[in-house]
């Protein structure tokens, strides 16, 4: 089998990559087959520095080449979890949302639920004092001959003591709604109407207080909220995890009041054409998830790195580290569970497009046991670090058309510390040898 950096199917394959990215070529180790590797250049996140493209080499450059432009997807959700939907022509839509009042100032921006407070009670205090006007007005208590200082004399009796005008009836207003009650203002039985009015706007102001006092409490308490101090890692990586291609992000939390239940979920958003010529252009597809062995329900000390196993029941089956660069689709995840300290339930959501999938890398480790503090230590300095492995770039179904079923698979080898690369073995046949070589740039195995 030859392989040469310089065939058409070679050629082909650099066509598919950006700019940016740089192949690394196979080599031998320790007699077996050590396959390339995709990744970025020019980035400080990387353990590893790439090898830099020798100034004589007589390939064309890739930033002339026409149509080499990655192909991405426009997000559905935001990497801060917010929906990148907008609504429109929409039948009623004031209707609709003032009747359901409380859960739209909720979701208002603070300006516009600070101005609905205040006018509530602004406006509730003039309606109330213009009715103690009129009453007053009415009932004649505002005539000079009437007023509290003639009282007395002419043996006049009021509505309302101590009511001169219009800023008088504002201020029993308030006293009344809040029930303030300094004393110098007071109802008395001389007018019935009086008595009523007071008695609703004492169940008035009640109410106000109640709903307004609600909305700033429920949107200061929001769930939405505790979701800043839940992260999600800026890439997910592709790699090989017991023999198998995986897909892994990782999730963590900031706080020490832990999230209860945890659960990941993650779906994958794309284009699809049924049988009949249909085509689903947000079609949805749920991803297997599990985290160290376990389901996607999480015990959540310290950041967990999600793992989605890419084997025949993935939708990644037959998409290789060429294809990623090709295809337009993005992963949308989900986490929920309850708070610790309020009881109530959160979510947060974040997304993957094509281009913040890393193919060969890994996380780095973060969690380490600090004796001097006697306890776990999570370096969140190290949240988004990752290594570079050595991948297989071909994809899990050619994979394991190559290597036989799982169980017969005896395709990845690690070396002491794990300082080198992971290798992939060639699977002997009975009767048959595999002996490699490289020479001159190519690589050739000999059967």
């Amino acid at each position: 089998m030859h392989q040469d950096p310089e065939s058409p199917a070679c050629r082909e394959e650099a066509k598919l990559l950006p700019d940016e990215w740089l192949k690394v070529k196979p080599t031998v180790i320790n007699g077996n087959l050590s396959p390339g590797v995709y990744y970025p250049t020019g980035s400080k996140r990387f353990a590893a520095s790439p090898p830099v493209p020798s100034p004589t080499d007589s390939r064309p450059s890739r930033s002339h080449r026409h149509g080499v432009t990655r192909r991405t997807r426009r997000r559905a959700v935001l990497k801060n979890g917010d929906c990148n939907v907008l609504k429109s022509k929409i039948s009623q839509r004031r209707l609709r949302f003032l009747q359901d009042m409380f859960t739209t100032l909720v979701d208002a921006q603070w300006r516009w639920t600070l101005l609905v407070f205040t006018l509530s009670f602004i406006l509730s205090w003039l309606l109330f004092a213009l009715i103690w006007w009129l009453i007053a007005f009415t009932h004649g208590d505002l005539e000079i001959d009437h007023l509290p200082e003639m009282q007395e004399d002419s043996n006049w009796k009021p509505c309302v003591f101590n009511i001169y005008g219009f800023t008088s009836c504002f201020l029993f207003s308030i006293e009344t709604q809040h029930t303030i009650g300094y004393g110098a203002r007071t109802t008395t039985e001389e007018c019935p109407e009086a008595i009523f009015i007071m008695c609703l706007q004492s169940i008035v102001g009640v109410m106000i207080q109640a709903f307004m006092v609600g909305i700033v409490f429920a949107k200061m308490t929001r769930p939405k909220h505790r979701t800043q101090t839940l992260l999600f890692s800026k890439y997910a990586v592709i790699c090989q995890r017991d023999g198998e291609l995986c897909l892994m992000f990782r999730v963590g939390d900031l706080r020490k009041s832990h999230i209860i239940g945890a659960s990941v979920r993650a779906q994958l958003i794309r284009s699809r054409t049924t049988k009949e010529g249909e085509v689903l252009s947000h079609y949805q597809t749920e991803l297997d998830l599990n985290a160290d062995g376990c389901d996607s329900n999480l015990f959540f000390i310290w950041p967990i790195t999600m793992v989605h196993r890419i084997n025949a029941e993935s939708p990644f089956y037959g998409i290789s580290a060429a294809d990623i660069l090709q295809e337009k689709f993005e992963i949308v995840v989900i986490l929920e569970g309850t708070i610790e300290s309020t009881g109530q339930t959160t979510q947060a959501r974040s997304s993957y497009t094509t281009s913040e999938i890393m193919w060969g890398h890994r996380f780095m480790p973060l969690v380490t046991y600090n004796r001097e503090r006697q306890g776990y230590e999570v370096d969140y300095s190290k949240f988004e670090e990752t290594t570079q492995v050595d991948t297989p770039l071909c994809s899990a179904k050619e994979l394991d058309e190559f290597y036989g079923s799982q169980t017969d698979r005896r395709s990845i080898e690690s070396t002491e510390h794990g300082q080198q690369p992971l290798v992939l073995k060639i699977p002997e046949r009975p009767g048959t040898e595999a002996k490699a070589e490289q020479t001159d740039g190519d690589f050739t195995v000999t059967l």
